[in-house]
């Protein structure tokens, strides 16, 4: 029976990813910043919610909301792969974007960059959410 092994490895695998990707998981706030003064960016408050990919158990989402006032308006999801300290994320892949973030501690700081010449669109940081009481 050579593929129980096999087997056994990519199950051990998956449990080590998860584990791993537990220091990333939860709600991110903090602040998003436009780096090209010229673009229709703006600056903005954000939410995000880092969860494992429901179709991908290698892969993390983040669903990104602007906070206005105490409203949070969702703005889309983005597809990422966590390696620590380093989260890697795309999700328009017209504008051919990046997403960059470096987990320390708490922190979760990065960047934007789109286009064909990766130009640094925004610079984002957030930092964990404190866990809501019931």
């Amino acid at each position: 029976m050579r593929s129980a092994p096999i087997l056994l490895v990519v199950v051990l695998s998956i449990v080590a990813l998860a584990a791993d990707n537990s220091s990333v998981l939860g709600s991110w706030q903090g602040d998003s910043k436009c780096t090209v003064p010229s673009s229709p960016c703006h600056d903005e408050r954000v939410l995000y919610k880092i969860a494992p990919d429901k179709k991908d158990s290698t892969k993390l989402t983040i669903d990104a909301y602007k906070l206005i006032g105490r409203a949070a308006e969702y703005m889309g999801t983005i597809t990422c792969t966590y390696a620590a300290p380093k989260l890697t994320c795309s999700g328009n892949t017209l504008k051919k974007d990046l997403w960059e973030f470096q987990l320390s501690g708490d922190n979760l700081t990065g960047t934007l960059k789109i286009g064909d010449d990766h130009t640094l669109y925004r610079q984002i940081s957030v930092h964990r959410a404190p866990a809501k009481a019931n």
